[in-house]
Parts: C-alpha cells; structure tokens; sequence
C-alpha cells in the first residue's frame, strides 16, 4: 500500500534537517548579536573600559560568567579601545571540585589565565552554624581574595558576572530582609579605594544567558556551597520575580529601567534629597518670578 512517506522525494529529509539548521544558525545569530549589544551598551554607559585596561575576568565556572568572558572576547577583536583580559578562577578548595575543567577550557581558547587557590570552603563551614546560609561569608572571602589577587597582577578593573536578574534579586533583598534601597551597580568603586568593579551583563536576561550557555556547550561547574542551600532568600525572591514576569510579561524589564530612573525627591533619603531647604528654595523661585514680572 503507498503512503505519504513513500511518496516524499528521497532529499525531503535531508533538504528539511539543512532549514532547520539553517534556522538553528540564524536564531544563535541573533541572539549573540542582542548579547554583544547589550555588553557594548552597558560598557559605553557607564565607561566600563577605557584605553589600556587590564579587564580581571572573574570566572566561577558558571553560565554567566563563560558568557560574559565569550562576549568581552567577541567585543575586545573590534573594540574602539585596546584593552586586555585575564580570567582568573578562585579555587576555593570545595569537595569534589573538578580542577581540571577550567584550565582545559581555557587552553583551548588561549586566554591568559589564574587559577588562584584558597580554602574559603573549611573557613565557610567552620565559621556558620548548622542551618544558616553561607552566602554572605563566603562572598566577602572571596571578595576579598579576588579584589587582592587582581592588585598583584595589575588589573585595572574586575568584571564580574551578574546580569539583569541578579541586580533585581539584590534590590529586593536589601528592600525585605535588610531596609534599604540599593541593588548592585554595573560600575562600582571598592570601598578602600583601590578596585573598580564592572558588571558588563548588567543589561542582560538571565534566560538569554541561559540560552547562549546551552548552545556554545560550555563545561559548566555546579557550586556545591550554596546552590543547594535550602532556604536561601535569594532563591525565594528568583521565584517571585519569575512568578511576576510570567504573570505580566515586561515587568522586570520595567522594574530594571526604575534602578536606572531614580527621582531622590519623590522617596525619603534626607542624605539624597535636601527636604529642610525646600522653603528657602521655594523663596528663590518666588522672587526670581516677580522679578521677571517687573521687568516685562
């Protein structure tokens, strides 16, 4: 008995997987275009790099971070400034850490790199007690190794991988569990004075990153330390914007332009905004209106 498939041209098959691969080309096309703008646009808005840096790529094994060092490498062949890049890797001596990965990966790309070893994980479980988190501790240890390792090799900015998601998760954290309104700037200088930090994924989704991860295939390390805590806030809040951005698509968008459209008179920071003076400032105006009165 004939059939559909028996009547299909023998190259239908072939012909049809080529579209498909075709489409598969242009969709990754894209979407590493919209990544590679989104870095040159955060990068040219708040003079990420300049002339002569030597950008400190802090890669964690993760998808953002392979994400952010692929795209600084794709911008860095026709940048209008010269600059170089070094990834460095803080081996925190965590159980079962497959040392081997990042170094490999690394050779094959030819990128100069460190891998810069320090036993924060015993510091980590010595110092928290049995069921808190320890994100916090183990983000100032290795803050704190990282911002000093890139003083000793020279570099002039550290760039670090946290996108669009990870500022809208902090503001919100430090809104509910710590009563103050800030988030993670894209640039932000050290507190001694010393570092400056770069977010070049500011301006990225956490999704498209996901995706571009998934397609470039790289030899992602799960972080075993704090992945897997359970009731980690930040984890709550992931799941809340996520809730939010399902329900009314465009929110987060919306939420990330109100963190870079701040108005210090409509909220109530006395440090930001000069409340006491506004009758001495109303007085101004007033007599600055009826002297122009006067004159016409």
């Amino acid at each position: 008995m004939s059939t559909l498939t028996d009547a299909r041209p023998r190259d239908a098959e072939p012909a049809s997987e080529a579209a498909t691969l075709a489409k598969q080309k242009r969709e990754f096309n894209k979407l590493q275009k919209r990544l590679r703008r989104q870095v040159g646009n955060a990068i040219i808005d708040y003079g990420m790099i300049q002339e002569g840096d030597k950008v400190m790529v802090c890669l964690s094994g993760g998808k953002d971070s392979y994400t952010m060092l692929e795209i600084l490498r794709n911008l860095q062949r026709n940048a209008p400034v010269n600059f170089s890049l070094v990834a460095v890797n803080l081996d925190q001596k965590q159980p079962g850490f497959p040392e081997h990965v990042l170094p490999e990966y690394l050779d094959t790309l030819g990128v100069d790199y460190h891998i810069l070893e320090k036993d924060t994980y015993s510091v980590v479980k010595e110092k928290t007690p049995e069921g808190k988190t320890t994100c916090a501790l183990c983000s100032r240890l290795r803050r704190g190794s990282l911002y000093g390792f890139a003083e000793e090799i020279g570099a002039t900015k550290i760039a670090l991988g946290h996108h669009r998601e990870d500022i809208l998760e902090t503001l919100f954290l430090n809104m509910f569990f710590g009563g103050s309104l800030k988030a993670m700037p894209p640039k932000l200088l050290s507190d001694d004075g010393k570092n400056i930090v770069i977010r070049p994924l500011a301006y990225c989704r956490e999704a498209d990153i996901a995706e571009f991860s998934r397609l470039m295939e790289f030899p992602i390390i799960p972080c075993n330390l704090c992945g897997s805590q359970p009731n980690l806030q930040r984890q709550v809040v992931k799941e809340m914007l996520a809730e939010w951005e399902a329900k009314h698509p465009g929110r987060l968008e919306n939420m990330f332009k109100a963190v870079t459209n701040v108005a210090p008179s409509q909220l109530a920071d006395r440090e930001l905004f000069d409340f006491a003076g506004l009758e001495e400032k109303q007085a101004r105006r007033q007599a600055d209106r009826i002297d122009l009165f006067q004159e016409l």
